[in-house]
């Protein structure tokens, strides 16, 4: 289709505006090839015709539609040009408040001048993991996309931040580095991610000013390499700076600072350690009060240098040398304030003890003479001598501004690399991330060197961006296997050519720079012979010789080449510096220039504008002394070209990610957008390019599948085929005829510009056609309908109304005939009076009014004269006076302006007369003159008519306005003699009717008195009678009122109370909640710390236990049978190390202690916080006691709620007192003995050391007191033991520490350690990764295990009813059959790989031979139960026969004797289970450690081996054994700790013993004896009690315990459910046909569309069933399950509503139509498991209002009313986000306006919620154990043969 067909009748277009930059217009006709004019009408209605260019008849560019219109990604949108991109931009900024959008692989951040809510550590987790496509555009997603390829590719990456000053770069570096802190953490203890934070305030406070544009830019530009491990964790950065603005240090603009740092020093000059700097305001020092503004907005000064001390302390920088930082810059400020004297012009002196220089030399350290003589000469040194000379003032004070800048380079330079030294990594990088954060294009009225070297460096950035653009167009069509044709971009290889090539503007400038008078001008000739006519991008300025212009990328500049030479030097001389250097008072100010002859230092030479900085060192030269100080120094544009390559060679070996940072304003108001400056700075930032490249290819991207989805309505159903792709080459043949427009790859169908729009119209013009026949057909019929219901109700009431209407017609004509004669005679009657009453009323009134009438006539036009003759006098005065006053003025400006011209001119001819070329000029310039003098006089005559006309106009007006004037006097003579006549008679009128009304009154009078004295005789007595009535009715109603009184008292006292009794108890339930989950989380901090601590524990055997070379190490998951977690410290033996592995222990051991004394401070905290609850505690149980006895009976509940938090405390104080024994005992061993052998590694004092500091750190409850002591002992032993007969000793632990810490050794220390734990950690990593993928394996096998299982019940069942010989014959047979069968399966399904079905018979082999081994022993059993079968049936036949003896002949019945079974009666058992004492590690071996719960679990009853262990319990108890009971539970606990721990992720395993431990926690509790606990309980079960023990402390251990499980529970269901949630409940598309697909950008974004492998909501209610069914099938608790289920739908509803707030496509109403049938069928879900009272769906309200607010109008504020009623659940914060957000997919929904947003935030402010945007989806409620006795006998309980626990017998 050809692109002018696009132009039709209402089509709009983007037309040029001086203003506005683009208007958008809208096609009044169809526009025809051949039109040159085009009919517009603009939004604001007004219409124009819009002329084509008769040249190229170029036609303006198309608007996209709206449905595009705020897309995340510009190229998204089907028309890609500038207009486009702008507006984009500016919906999205000032519309929805979004300040990133992507362009590309370009993220385009906005500075909104404002803090927005959009950077916590919600919003990293948010978009941690995430897809960069799949959120909305952000600089987390740029930085998770850097990471995530960094992981993937293993390639260094780089994000290149860059844009104007203010535009927000060190911002937007800021928060990506920390988003890398935050989401990678850090690979040591050292806290990497926190010191690469804490440089920020540094390098901000030294390098960053106040400009008029930003209070806090970049005065430099820097390159972060941010270090990672193998597992990408931070280990270190580093840091490189370019270009720092030295010239700042000597000069600030007006409105601008000196450097921050200089600022903060004089806001902290009153602090006591900045005495002796002797500073004070900023305003006195030079250097600080030239820009005449020291104090930003906002910014506490001294409050930011607290910080950057911080900063420094966290860095390494210690507190002398911060002093040392702070001197240094002290005394630049008052080198600043000295001044020089001139004794003649060539020379100058410093004044006598003068106060700057004297307190700069005390403060530097140096001589006060030296220094006053060098700053006013110089030395000259020649061949043959040296010779001092002089110089004049101004070269004085240019010296002192050079050693200032100079100084402060080398200071910042001594910064820099001690902030890379504490930055530095201590183990091998592995990989990098770079954020360059660099300034952008610059261009001012007057540009120097260092806007020269910053565009150079913008140009290099820019071919570097264009070619990786260019590759990634070209990398994304060969993987399509799209026709590949070279796209034309601008390539800027010319002007780099420019200016780095041989010849080119360095080269010429430092060739320059060494010749001995080499000039500025001399430079710009060079320049000129060079280039001018040659290169096509250099040109000169018409009116300037000493001035150049380059033609960049982004427009031209024009550089002056004045000041070029001498920053390009940067000369400082040599002999001040020497000075500086002999301070030997000072140490830190000689290392400032201490490397000088060594390395050049990246800022050691520098301009005096901005420095250069480079890490690459110089090796120093080897020839004469006086040689090196000139061969050291090369030029700053030599040193920035080298500097540059090397970021260049840095970025080309990285994957670059970009961000271009915008301006929107100068201004810094918020959300303002100018158009002229973002089109700048887009130009500028290479966006547009971007775009550009992507225009002229295929820029419109779709799969085949969106493609099918979106343009279905546009086939036929004969059009559609099975296969999608050939479906869309079919319509996209008949929908476009132009083969060129579009392309099909393997995946996509690739567009041009502007199809995807004509496409969408197609689509639109459908569907709105559709729609309409639609609307035809149906109101068609609905009016039919209406129609004929309305003529049949027509019929009947006509037939009805018409039989009533003629009745009243007849009755109504009788009485209308004798209305009519009474109207007769009635209106007669009452018209007559009218009119006579009327008649005379108006007689009166006309004389009243014609009287006032007259009179206000009359004074109106008496002031009317007045006022005429008052403005006459008065408006002439006043323009007399104002003519004189402009006269007076105009000529005392024409002879300011005359004689300031004539000597303007004077001056100028005295100087011309003396120029030579005075004569040549005055011809240059005559043609000028006499042509500005002709049009002079021209515009002069023009004047002069213009005058004219306007003079004879005014004396036209002048004579008609008297004429008129003339008229109106003679009318107001004859009113005014009108008026005196009338006023004479209105005179005598008014006397008259005052006589009459004096009579009037008088009569009045008298006829009140009489009628007064009867009122008062007539009210005295009513009055009395209603006295008499009123207190009889008073009397009765304070009776009524304090009958009332009394009971409504009763009933409010009655109210109040149980209100107040209610509101209490919420009060108690609300607290008791709180205190719960504190302590839940406490007790997930504790169970976290555990974990570490038995992650270094195994840490710590491994590197005690190191076999030697050869040995096979064990498998750090191997199962012992051994207990590895015990409350109370046992002594293991360890390995023996060999002699040699010494000084790596000491390392290990001295690591291990410092790490000990960190948990030592941990635990003091911890013990804190145990008090303070200890103290709520008694404080709530005080309240208990006091509502204990208000009420009659206590909630059992509560009962059993208090005594928990009671049994919690106790717990606490018996774990404290068994750490205080452990500790004394820890300290004894470390005091026992100081010998060789028994500190030596093996020996008992090394293994109590290892052992109680494990306990310890497991613990975490030990006394800081008694650290302290522990650690003075330790102390006191130093001096007396020697290191080199111990290994371990603690105080030879301690020196050495002490020791690493001086040599910075602490670090290498751990090395071993750290890698046998990546060692550890990868090969966990590899175990998982191989359980991840049996697991699935595993799933798929269980099914047929059930099925399986029946069987074999069956068989069972089968064989119990056949007689013995018959069932060994059976199960043999079975068994026989399985394994053929199984062979069979197997040789099938390994017949195409032999190794493997080699493999599978090796295996089979090996247990077969394990069956012949189990078969002899089983043999050998049947032999020995076979002889003593033997020897009882001889003792049976025995005492048979001496039975038959006494028996009678006759009593012998002749029949056949058969074997009788004989029941043997069964033992009365008392429900418990026998064990002995050795056996127990074997009992938690079968019963815990190797129980399976798919495996033998499943068919057992729920709960059996809680039961099991609680018999055990129970038996222990009986006998009063209490070690026995005691090591019974504790080997219980520690085994479900160990069996959670190596099957933390099975979702089975956790709640198995989740239910069991519950299980468990409930038999203690229902046979405790305890009253409350046994009203449940049948007579046998409380029969069962224990006897003995009260176990009340370990109920509280085990419900601890629970807690520990349900919280890894939530982990576990969530690591589960969290891939399957977003995919499920937004990205499918549950309704098919709803959610409409958008095209999407270069960022590929989720689709909507079912891929194989992608999860539904049907997969979120499978996983939710299979959840359900496992917790069901373990016995859990029906309460407990509500609560797994209601912390299940929270998660869902958090998740799904935090990324339905980050995602722009997801906000339409299509989706909300998605959510809500999504939460319906989970809903659904609840009501068919019966768990709606479980309060889960009470976890989806946030979710159902976000998609309802989606769903509701929002125009009027009747809905905004609507909305802010409905969403009571959501914060204000998000019901505007999602307002921000809300994007249509059709052109039939429309965009909501920002006046019903700013509506809703007006009625909204006053709502108190939390501002956070996202919901917490970490949250974990709180969870309680209500008591579930059991009902099932003890003494009944089986225990299975498969569970291996032969060694217990039945009691």
């Amino acid at each position: 289709m050809a692109a002018s067909e696009l132009y039709t009748k209402y089509a709009r277009v983007w037309i040029p505006d001086p203003e506005e930059v683009w208007k958008s217009a809208e096609l009044l006709k169809d526009y025809k090839p051949g039109d040159k004019v085009l009919q517009l009408r603009l939004e604001e209605g007004k219409d124009l015709e819009y002329s084509l260019d008769p040249k190229t008849k170029e036609l303006p560019p198309l608007r996209n539609p709206d449905i595009l219109v705020g897309e995340n990604d510009l190229t998204a949108l089907s028309y890609l040009h500038e207009p486009a991109v702008l507006h984009n931009l500016k919906v999205r900024f000032i519309d929805s408040k979004l300040i990133y959008t992507y362009c590309g692989i370009v993220l385009v951040a906005i500075n909104p001048y404002e803090q927005l809510p959009i950077y916590g550590e919600d919003i990293i987790n948010a978009y941690s993991g995430q897809n960069m496509g799949d959120m909305d555009p952000h600089i987390f997603a740029v930085a998770e996309e850097a990471y995530k390829q960094m992981a993937r590719d293993e390639r260094n990456q780089s994000i290149i931040v860059s844009g104007e000053s203010g535009a927000g770069k060190t911002v937007s570096a800021k928060y990506a580095m920390r988003y890398f802190a935050t989401v990678s953490g850090s690979a040591s203890e050292a806290n990497v991610e926190e010191k690469v934070l804490a440089s920020n305030p540094i390098m901000e406070s030294i390098g960053n000013a106040k400009t008029t544009r930003n209070d806090n830019s970049s005065r430099f530009g820097k390159y972060i390499e941010i270090g990672f491990d193998k597992r990408y964790r931070i280990i270190g950065a580093n840091m490189r700076t370019y270009l720092l603005e030295k010239s700042r240090v000597v000069f600030q603009a007006e409105e601008e600072r000196n450097y921050h740092i200089f600022y903060q020093l004089c806001a902290s000059a009153a602090l006591p350690e900045f005495k002796t700097l002797r500073l004070g305001n900023a305003n006195y020092f030079h250097y600080t009060k030239q820009g005449g503004s020291p104090v930003i907005d906002g910014v506490d000064d001294a409050k930011e240098m607290v910080n950057t001390r911080q900063a420094c302390t966290l860095l390494g920088i210690s507190d002398s040398y911060q002093m040392g930082i702070f001197r240094i810059l002290a005394g630049i400020l008052h080198l600043g304030n000295v001044e020089f004297a001139s004794r003649d012009s060539d020379s100058c002196t410093v004044p006598p003890k003068h106060e700057p220089l004297t307190i700069f030399c005390d403060l530097m350290g140096v001589e006060y003479e030296e220094m006053a003589h060098w700053l006013c000469h110089r030395k000259l040194a020649t061949a043959t001598e040296t010779y001092i000379k002089p110089i004049s003032k101004l070269h004085a004070i240019n010296a002192r501004d050079a050693l200032a800048k100079h100084i402060y380079a080398n200071l910042f330079n001594w910064i820099v690399d001690h902030v890379n030294k504490a930055l530095h990594a201590a183990v091998k990088q592995h990989s990098f991330i770079g954020v360059l954060d660099i300034y952008g294009f610059e261009t001012f009225e007057i540009n120097s060197f260092e806007q020269f070297c910053i565009n150079y460096a913008n140009e290099k950035l820019q071919q570097q961006f264009n070619m990786h653009v260019f590759k990634l167009e070209q990398e994304e069509y060969m993987k399509e296997q799209i026709p590949w044709t070279l796209i034309d971009f601008y390539d800027n290889q010319p002007c780099i050519n420019l200016i780095e090539a041989k010849m080119g503007v360095l080269d010429l400038l430092d060739e320059e720079c060494k010749m001995p008078k080499g000039s500025d001008d001399s430079w710009a000739q060079k320049l000129y012979n060079t280039h001018l006519n040659k290169c096509a991008l250099f040109e000169k300025p018409r009116m300037s010789n000493k001035a150049f212009i380059i033609k960049h990328f982004a427009d031209k500049v024009e550089y002056q080449c004045e000041g070029f030479l001498e920053k390009n030097k940067d000369t400082v001389y040599e002999e001040q510096i020497r000075v500086l250097k002999s301070s030997k008072q000072f140490k830190l100010l000689p290392e400032l220039f201490q490397d000088e002859e060594k390395v050049l230092s990246p800022t050691s030479a520098a301009p005096s504008g901005r420095v250069p900085l480079t890490r690459m060192p110089v090796k120093p030269a080897k020839a004469r002394p006086g040689q090196a100080s000139k061969e050291h120094k090369k030029t700053v544009g030599h040193q920035f070209r080298n500097s540059l390559h090397l970021l260049m060679e840095t970025l080309n070996a990285t994957t670059p990610h970009y961000v271009r940072c915008i301006k929107p304003n100068d201004f810094k108001f918020p959300f303002t957008f100018d158009e002229k400056r973002a089109v700048q700075q887009l130009r500028a930032c290479g966006v547009l390019e971007t775009i550009r490249i992507s225009a002229a290819g295929f820029p419109s991207r779709w799969t085949y599948q969106e493609f099918f989805s979106r343009y279905r309505v546009l086939m036929k159903q004969r059009d559609v085929l099975g296969d999608r792709k050939q479906t869309c080459k079919n319509v996209l043949e008949k929908l476009i005829q132009d083969k060129d427009k579009y392309q099909f790859g393997k995946t996509k169908i690739f567009f041009r510009a502007g199809q995807v729009a004509y496409l969408e119209k197609i689509r639109a013009d459908k569907l709105r056609a559709a729609c309409i026949r639609i609307q035809k057909t149906i109101r068609g019929w609905l009016m039919r309908k209406k129609y004929m219901r309305m003529r049949k109700a027509a019929i009947t009431i006509q037939r009805h109304v018409r039989g009533y209407q003629a009745r009243c017609y007849a009755k109504f004509l009788r009485r209308t005939r004798a209305a009519i004669t009474i109207q007769k005679f009635q209106r007669m009657y009452v018209v007559r009076k009218r009119y006579r009453c009327m008649r005379d009323a108006t007689i009166a009134l006309q004389a009243l009014l014609r009287g006032y009438m007259v009179r206000n006539k009359y004074q109106m036009m008496l002031r009317e004269h007045k006022s005429v003759v008052i403005q006459k006098h008065v408006r002439g005065w006043l323009a007399r006076r104002r003519y004189r006053r402009t006269l007076r003025a105009i000529v005392y400006l024409q002879c300011c302006y005359r004689r300031m011209m004539a000597k303007r001119e004077l001056k100028k001819l005295k100087i011309e007369a003396r120029s030579v070329e005075r004569y040549k000029k005055l011809h240059i310039g005559l043609e000028n003159k006499i042509m500005q003098l002709q049009r002079k006089i021209d515009e002069q005559n023009k004047e002069y008519k213009s005058l004219l006309e306007k003079m004879t106009a005014l004396e036209v007006t002048y004579t008609t306005e008297t004429e008129k004037l003339r008229g109106d006097v003679e009318r107001l003579r004859l009113s005014e003699e009108e008026a005196r006549s009338a006023t004479s008679r209105v005179l005598s009128l008014q006397e008259e009717i005052a006589k009459l009304r004096t009579e009037l009154h008088h009569t009045q009078a008298e006829k009140k008195s009489i009628e007064e004295r009867a009122d008062k005789y007539k009210h005295e007595t009513e009055q009395l009678v209603s006295e008499l009535k009123e207190q009889n009715s008073l009397l009765k109603t304070e009776k009524e009122e304090l009958n009332r009184r009394i009971h409504d008292q009763a009933k409010e006292i009655t109210e109040s109370m149980e209100r107040k009794l209610v509101e209490e108890t919420k009060q108690l339930e609300l607290d008791l909640n709180d205190e719960r989950l504190r302590y839940q989380n406490l007790l997930n901090e504790f169970s976290r710390l555990e974990e570490r601590y038995d992650d270094l524990k195994d840490e710590m055997n491994l590197m005690v236990s190191i076999p030697k070379p050869g040995h096979k190490r064990t498998d750090s998951t191997h199962s012992s049978n051994e207990s590895e977690y015990t409350f109370s410290s046992e002594i293991t033996e360890a390995e023996d190390l060999p002699l040699r592995m010494e000084e790596p222990s000491e390392k290990k051991a001295a690591l291990d202690m410092s790490l000990f004394l960190k948990l030592q401070k941990r635990v003091s905290e911890l013990e804190q916080e145990k008090q303070s609850l200890q103290d709520e505690l008694d404080r709530k149980e005080e309240q208990a006691l006091r509502a204990k006895a208000k009420e009659e009976e206590r909630p059992p509940i509560r009962g059993a709620e208090l005594e928990y938090e009671s049994l919690k405390r106790q717990e606490l104080e018996s774990e404290n007192k068994k750490l205080k024994n452990e500790l004394n005992e820890l300290q004894k061993a470390l005091t026992e003995t100081r010998a060789p052998e028994v500190t030596a590694p093996g020996a008992p004092a090394y293994r109590v050391l290892l052992d109680q500091l494990t306990s310890v750190s497991e613990e975490l409850e030990v006394r800081k007191e008694e650290v302290l002591i522990l650690r003075s002992q330790l102390v006191s032993q130093k001096e007396a033991i020697q290191p080199k007969h111990t290994m371990t000793d603690a105080t030879i632990l301690l020196e050495d520490v002490q020791k690493m810490k001086d040599k910075g050794e602490i670090a290498q220390a751990y090395i071993g350690l750290k890698e046998t734990n990546r060692l550890l950690e990868s090969q966990l990593q590899s175990q998982r990764k191989s359980h991840e993928n049996e697991l699935e394996s595993l799933r798929g096998e269980i099914q047929s295990l059930k099925e399986e299982n029946n069987r074999q019940q069956q068989l069972l069942a089968q064989n119990l009813q056949l007689p013995p010989e018959a069932r060994i014959e059976a199960s043999l047979q079975h068994e026989i059959t399985r394994l053929t069968n199984e062979n069979l399966f197997y040789e099938e399904l390994y017949a195409d790989d032999p190794k493997k079905y080699q493999l599978y018979r090796i295996s089979l082999y090996k247990r077969m031979i394990d069956l012949m081994e189990q078969l002899e022993k089983q043999d050998k059993t049947v032999r020995k139960l076979k002889k003593q079968l033997k020897v009882f049936a001889k003792k049976i036949g025995e005492l048979e026969v001496g039975q038959m003896e006494n028996i009678s002949p006759g009593q012998i019945i002749d029949e056949p004797i058969r074997p009788v079974n004989i029941p043997r009666k069964e033992k009365d058992f008392q429900g418990m289970l026998e064990y002995k004492k050795e056996d127990e590690q074997k009992l938690v071996k079968n019963l815990i450690l190797e129980l399976k719960p798919r495996g033998v679990a499943v068919n057992l009853i729920p709960g059996l081996p809680a039961y099991i262990l609680f018999m055990c319990v129970r038996h222990a108890d009986y006998l009063n054994d209490d070690q026995k009971v005691r090591s019974l539970l504790t080997s219980t606990i520690n085994g479900i700790k160990k069996v959670l721990k190596k099957r933390g992720d099975d979702f089975e395993t956790v709640s198995f013993w989740l239910s069991n431990t519950c299980r468990f926690l409930h038999c203690l509790k229902q046979y405790s004896g305890e009253e409350g606990f046994m009203k449940h309980n049948t007579p046998r079960q409380n029969e069962h009690c224990l006897t003995n023990f009260d176990l009340a402390e370990y109920r509280q251990v085990l419900s601890d315990l629970a807690i520990q499980i349900y919280q890894q529970l939530v982990r576990v269901l969530e690591n589960i459910l969290q891939p399957m949630i977003v995919s499920g409940m937004l990205e499918h598309e549950t309704i098919q046909g709803v959610s409409g697909v958008k095209p999407t950008g270069l960022r590929k974004r989720t689709s909507s569309i079912a891929d194989e492998g992608t999860y539904t909501l049907d997969s979120i209610i499978r996983q939710l069933n299979s959840f359900h069914s496992v917790m069901c099938q373990h016995g859990m608790d029906p309460e407990l399950i509500k609560q797994v289920v209601k912390q299940m739908f929270y998660i869902i509803g958090a998740v799904t509503l935090n990324n339905l707030l980050l995602r722009k496509d997801m906000c339409s109403w299509s989706k909300g139509m998605q959510i809500r049938y999504n939460v319906s069928q989970l809903e659904e879900w609840l009501r068919d498991k019966n768990l709606m009272n479980s309060g889960a769906k009470e976890t989806l309200e946030p979710l159902i209002q976000a998609a309802q607010l989606l769903q509701v109008k929002k125009k009027t504020d009747e809905d905004a009313e609507a909305i802010c009623s409905m969403c009571n659940a959501l914060t204000t914060a998000q019901i505007v986000k999602v307002l921000n957000l809300y994007t249509p997919v059709n052109e039939f929904e429309e965009r909501v306006l920002v006046s019903f947003i700013r509506t809703i935030q007006v009625r909204l402010r006053d709502r108190k919620d939390s501002p956070q945007l996202l919901m917490d989806a970490k949250h974990i409620f709180p969870v309680t154990f209500p008591f579930n006795p059991s009902s099932l006998a003890l003494e009944t309980i089986q225990i299975p043969a498969s569970l291996g626990l032969g060694f217990i017998s039945r009691v």
